[in-house]
Formats: structure tokens, sequence, C-alpha cells
């Protein structure tokens, strides 16, 4: 093996010919059994926890660099010593899935943004179609991005990562933050969301500005995500997220407070001037966002276009090379043979055809191998450039999905159902494109260390395909545990005899004991009264054959819930109108009775009530905070349900563009800005706080001794925020599976699990006057915990 190696970063920037850590001529243990195993394993838990990343802020972190630390620790600890080139294999094997989670919840969950279904085994074959993809396409390229290119290309994470398995082969490692971040993470995310020791989400009311509101969801993955994607970004999400809390919500709330009648897209009832913060938000400023992070992701595609062209034309131009038999080139230089990645490709079109399942015809899937050749070569390119985090696969999806509607519109298929086929091109091309820089990276890591292009080609190909079946199962079970009925009421509307479907027999049941049954809309519903539009989506219909309750989506739905749960310092009082009663309409309750519903202000919060006759409160109606937003899907959703069938409040969507064309006029990155207006700005303050710490622990780092790029991503503060995402997101699945668990056994709504495991829920600690300065002192040590361990030195390799 190769004697005392010089640092990734000096083999770059040197003129000598590339020399990888381990030489062509040197056998060593690679493709393993337990280095293939350990990667499956990882890419398990980080992709079932980038799903859950990605649906609740509408971002990934790349999972290349914890995997290559935990395989160092793990595989030392085992029998046998371990080479570098075993634990190159289990981070690549691993790190598959995180691309692979990022390309479907950026694109299937607006399946239920548009009222329709998941189906667990259809994604699961989305997911497998669109990472095999990008792996087959890339291996033509490797020689000419990899290869050719190596002094132009730094491939940022790829080269990080080789940093961390040469440390780790000469004794370094720091897996420990790693597995402390995890735990810690885990441990604080369970009590806090899970038995409610303290409040997910202090927020304050201004009464004094339009009933606007503030908040914070102190949740461990989010400031982890904020200190990895660093401050500049961050703070564009938090710019974001307070033009829609204090500027777009204040506003709306101004301008139509005056007014009678409802707005579309509110149903009746619903006025302007009645609306909390959180329900315009829902109704008129989601439009908005979604029209600014279309707009942004363009331009940003746009912005890329010289690159793109370029990185087009230097794969067309090499994307034959590389013709060697594999007994004629060294070690190091051997490809799965191209005639196999391109057999591969033909036969996965076929497959994805011949499957009735996924809906694809030949035309759909001519338009997956050119929309998938093109964005490959292009996200490859970019990410040798620029790097991952960079890669405008969101712009890339959304001319995906922008050009197949438009060629469904001009072939005349405009039908509910060819939505699904469009997304399913744009979920196919998503995913490859992903999977393609993911490639990349790791291909450039293998170069570097002197790894086998051939062995890291295969992992790739098993870790799509083992994490494809975990990504569609944990993408349904977060929808299906956050699932709940809300009650609606529109009278001058009959369901049609001939829509209805079977009874209603899945969770969560009624609690008003009736049976009822299912009626499913693909679009909007215009009831014919000139004011009202029923959102598409799943709704309960009584004996009346009027609708009863919406089957609320967990991921994209409304962040609402109706609770018979009173706040403690409400119990016992009536409310009637008064100074601080505002009657708002008649609501619905979940006993399948109308209530009067009232808003009522206490100080610095704001509650809103169902009232009986006498004003005594029989319903809560609140923020439900399991709810997972999928921003990135939500826009693919509007665009695909806006070509088609041409429902949207456009005057809404074409506000949001306009505000990104004006952010990118004076200069500032509207793409980041514009997903921080779609999130709560509960989630881009945290995001904001992490990115803040990174500032603080870059200063003092650079007082005390200058650090390289490399040093900055593989430093302890990185890797603890690698943990804490992983643990974060880990502990909300097993709270959600502990609710459904409950649910199911006890027969009872998810929204009375949720209160009976949250033991703490109704404490003076959650619920009292303090409960906002509780919590954010208890935020406050964990973000403090963070800056002391990113602070310290990293472990140095030994000599």
């Amino acid at each position: 093996m190769a004697a005392e190696a010089k640092t990734v970063s000096e083999v770059i920037s040197a003129e000598e010919p590339h020399k990888p850590y381990v030489s062509p001529s040197t056998l060593l243990p690679e493709f393993t059994l337990r280095a293939v195993i350990f990667g499956v394993i990882f890419g398990i838990i980080f992709g079932a926890s980038t799903v859950y990343l990605g649906l609740k802020v509408g971002l990934t972190v790349s999972a290349s660099i914890p995997i290559a630390v935990l395989a160092i620790t793990i595989l030392r600890a085992l029998p046998g010593r371990a080479s570098i080139l075993e634990n190159n294999i289990v981070q690549t094997t691993g790190s598959a899935a995180e691309s692979i989670a990022a390309g479907i919840v950026f694109t299937i969950p607006a399946l239920l943004i548009l009222g329709l279904d998941i189906d667990i085994v259809r994604t699961s074959m989305i997911a497998a179609a669109g990472g095999l993809l990008g792996v087959l396409l890339m291996i033509p390229l490797r020689r000419s991005l990899i290869v050719k290119e190596h002094a132009n290309l730094p491939y940022p994470e790829g080269t990080a990562c080789a940093d961390v398995l040469i440390v780790g082969e000469k004794g370094g490692s720091d897996a420990k933050t790693v597995f402390l971040g995890f735990g810690v993470g885990f441990v604080y995310k369970f009590l806090m969301l899970g038995l409610k020791f303290w409040r997910e989400i202090p927020n304050n009311i201004l009464a004094w500005y339009q009933n606007a509101r503030v908040a914070a969801e102190i949740s461990p993955e989010l400031l982890g995500v904020g200190y990895i994607i660093g401050p500049r970004v961050a703070s564009y999400m938090l710019g974001g997220g307070v033009i829609a809390a204090l500027v777009l919500t204040p506003m709306i709330k101004f301008f139509g407070a005056g007014l009678t009648t409802n707005i579309f897209p509110a149903p009746p009832g619903e006025l302007i001037g009645n609306m909390s913060a959180s329900l315009v938000f829902d109704r008129y400023v989601r439009y908005i966002a979604a029209g600014a992070v279309a707009a942004g992701g363009v331009i940003s595609l746009l912005r890329s276009l010289p690159t793109i062209v370029q990185a087009f034309r230097s794969g067309i131009k090499d994307f034959s090379g590389g013709k060697s038999t594999e007994g004629a080139i060294s070690r190091t230089e051997r490809d799965i043979p191209i005639p196999y990645a391109m057999g591969g490709v033909i036969l996965l079109l076929i497959a994805v055809v011949a499957i009735p399942r996924l809906e694809v015809d030949w035309i759909s899937a001519l338009m997956i191998l050119v929309f998938g050749f093109f964005f490959v070569t292009v996200s490859s390119r970019i990410t040798g450039q620029i790097g991952s985090t960079s890669n405008p696969i969101s712009g890339m999806t959304i001319a995906t999905l922008l050009f197949t509607s438009l060629i469904f519109l001009v072939l005349g298929r405009m039908g509910a159902g060819e939505r699904i086929i469009a997304l399913t091109v744009g979920a196919i091309v998503c995913v490859a494109a992903a999977n393609a820089g993911n490639t990349s990276q790791d291909l450039k890591t293998g170069y570097l260390v002197g790894a086998t292009p051939k062995w890291q080609q295969v992992g790739l190909l098993i870790g799509a395909l083992t994490s494809a079946l975990v990504i569609g199962w944990t993408l349904d079970f977060l929808n299906r545990t956050a699932i709940n009925l809300l009650p609606v009421n529109y009278p001058n509307y009959t369901v049609p005899a001939d829509q209805l479907q079977g009874q209603w027999v899945e969770s969560p049941q009624t609690q008003d004991g009736k049976t009822y049954r299912v009626v499913q809309f693909p679009v909007e519903v215009d009831p014919g009264d000139g004011r009202t539009r029923i959102a598409a989506g799943k709704y309960l219909v009584g004996d009346d054959n009027k609708l009863h309750y919406l089957v609320n989506p967990g991921v994209g739905g409304i962040r609402q819930s109706v609770t018979s749960t009173i706040p403690p310092e409400l119990q016992g009082r009536t409310f009637l109108e008064g100074p601080n009663v505002r009657k708002t309409g008649q609501s619905r309750g979940m006993d399948d009775q109308m209530y009067e519903r009232v808003i009522v202000t206490e100080g610095s919060r704001e509650f809103t009530l169902l009232v009986d006759a006498n004003g005594a409160p029989r319903y809560s109606i609140e923020e439900m905070t399991g709810k997972l937003d999928a921003p990135k899907a939500a826009l693919m959703g509007v665009l695909v349900d806006g070509v088609l069938t041409q429902r949207l409040p456009w005057a809404l969507i074409m506000l949001g563009a306009v505000i990104s064309i004006m952010l990118e006029i004076i200069g500032v990155q509207a793409l980041p800005v514009a997903v921080g207006i779609y999130l709560p700005i509960s989630t881009s303050a945290t995001i904001f706080a992490g990115g803040l710490i990174r500032t603080l622990v870059n200063r003092v780092k650079r007082r005390d001794q200058p650090q390289s790029l490399a040093e900055e991503e593989t430093g302890k503060g990185v890797l603890l925020s690698s943990g804490l995402i992983a643990g974060g997101a880990i502990g909300g699945l097993i709270v959600a599976g502990a609710r459904a668990t409950y649910s199911y056994v006890n027969k009872v709504p998810t929204s009375v699990a949720e209160e009976r495991i949250g033991i703490g829920g109704q404490s003076w600690i959650t619920s009292g006057e303090w409960a906002n300065v509780i919590a954010l002192i208890i935020f406050a040590g964990l973000a403090y915990f963070v800056y002391v361990i990113a602070t310290r030195p990293s472990k140095q390799a030994k000599g």
C-alpha cells in the first residue's frame, strides 16, 4: 500500500500525475459481504431520516461523510483489519439512499396534495428505476468527468469524504461525535415530541400587528440542518419566513379585514378578517410561495445554463469512451462494461413500460430517456464544480415536469390521470439526476483513495435497490401516522351518487359513531354558487350525501386539528361576544354537530374554539405539529395541476413569481428565500439558529488556526449535526409509530393517542404562562452544546 500519503488537497493541487492512496497494483479486501451489509444498513437509516427531513424542510444533506466515519469505527471493531477500500464501499453503498430519497420526496408527495393516494409498491418501483438509471447513465461518463477532468472538477463532497477515509486509515476518527449527536438528538426529540416535557413550538401572537404569529420549532434536526447548510442559505430561508409571516400575512389580513364574503381559495364562511395567521398562510400565502419557488427554480436553472450546455457537450463527446477490456487496464480503471450498462438502461425502460402499475407508455418512456440522459450529464458535471448542495435539482425537475405537461397538453392528454404519469416521469428523472450527482461524488472519492470503480458501481446499484424499498414504505408510513379528520361544511353541494365509493373503514375513525362513505376528488370541484371551490382530496360523506369530514393527509395537509382537549387556562369559562372574543361563523365539530367558532385573545396567545349556545367551549382548533409540509413536492403538484387542469389561483402564483424575479434583480438568490416563504417561520427560524452557531464556530476556529474547506466540512460540528439530524428524524419516526400503534390498538384518533402518550402535555411547563421561555431555555442549552462540541479540536491522525 502507499506509504505516508499526501492530503487529498495536496494531491489535487500538485502538478505531478495522479497517484491514488492505494496503488493500482495493490490488492486489498474491498467488495466484501460485511461492507455491503453495513452499507445497506446505513443506507436504510439515513434514507429514512432523509425522507423525514426532505418532507419537513424541502432540503437534504449529504450522508457520505457521516457514513464513512461510522464505517471506519464499526469495521475497526470487528475481527480482521478493515481496509480503506472496504470503508469506501460502505459509504458508497449507503450514500445512494440519501439522493434517491431526495428525488422521491421532492415529487411523489404531490399526489397527496392533488387529492390522490400513495402506492408503496409504485413509489418503490419509481425510486428503484430512477436510482438505477442515474448509476447506469453515469458509468460511461466516469473517465471523462472523474479521470480526464481530475484537476478541473474538485467534487468537494467527494474530496472531503476521501480525506475522512485517509485520516481513518491512519487511525483518526470522530465517529463518537456522530454517535453523540444521534443519541442527543433522539433523546431530545422523544422527550419533546413524544412525552411533551416542553413545548415543541414556542410562539407569540402579535395582537398589535394584525395578529401576526412568530414561532420557532426547536427540533434538533432543524438545528443540525442549519449548521450544515451554513449561515448564508439559512439567513435566506429566514428572510423568506419573515416575508411570509410578517409581510404577506399581515398585509392580507389588513386589506381583507372588511370583506363580508370569502375569497377563493378559502371555502364559504372563512372570512379573511376572522382567519388566524396560520389559516391565512394555508389559504393564500402557500400559493404565493409556490409561485416564488417555481420561479426561483427556473431562474437557478437558467443561471446554470452555460454550465449545462458545456456539461452536456462534454458528456456527449466522451459518452462512449473507455472501450478497453478489463484485462487490458489497471484495477483502478475497471468499470462495469459500457455495453452492459447501456443494455441495463434499455431493459430498465422496457420494464417501466411493461409494468402496468407504473402507467408509463412509450412516449413517456422516451421522455424519461431524453430528460434523464440530459440531466444526469448536467448533474454529474455541476456537482463536480460547485458540489451537491448547489446542484439545481429542483430546477431540473421543474423543467422536466413543465415540458412533459406541455407535451401532454399538445397531445390532448389533459385528464386527471395524466398528472400521475407526468409526476412519474418527473420523479424518475429527478431521482436519476440526484443519484448521478451522488454517484459522481462517490466515484471521485474512490479515484482519490484507489478504489475499483466496478465494485463501487455495483455497490451503488445494490444501495439504490435496497433503499428504494424502505423509502416508499417510510413515505407512506409518515403520511398515514399523521392523517387526521377535519370537519367541513359545504351546505350547497351534494355529492352525486355515482361518485361515492365504499365505506370508510380506515384509520382514523370518526368520533361521532356514524357510518360514512368515501368520495375522492382528483381536481377541485365548483359547487356552482359562484364563490366556493372544494379542494381536491378525499372526503367522508354522510347519509345526506353532504361532505362532513376532510381526510387531511399527513404529508402536505393542512396544519390543523380539532380536539376536545381545551387549554387549561380556558377550562370552566364561557365565551360570548366581547372585547377579547370574536365570533367567526358556524363550524362542524368532531361529533358532527354545528357550533359557533370564536377566536379568543389571551395576552400574547390566540385560541380558536368551537362553543355551544351557552358559550361553553366544546372543541379547540389547534396547529398540528406532526404534519410534514413537503414544500418541493407541493410545488411540483401545483405546476402539473396548473398546466393540465388550469384550476389554480394564478394571481397568487404570479405574485410569488414576481417576488423571486425582484430578489434576483437586487442580487439575492431567490430559491432559498422562496423555500423560506413556503415553510412556516417556525422552521426557518431554527435553521437560522444553526447557521448562526456555524458562524460563531468558524470565527473561533479561524482565530485559533485557519481551516481549509475540507477541514470545515469534516469537523466536529458537521459530524455532530449529522448525528442530530439522524437522531431527531429517527426519533420522530418512532414517536409517529407509537402514536399510530396506540391509535390502532385502542381505536382512538391519532390526536387522542398523541395526548395520552404526551404525559407532560397539560403541565404548566408546556401550556402555562412561562412555557415559551422554558422551551427556549432548553433549546438554548442544546445550541450551546453544539457550539462547545464544534469548537473542540478534531482528533488528529496518528503519526
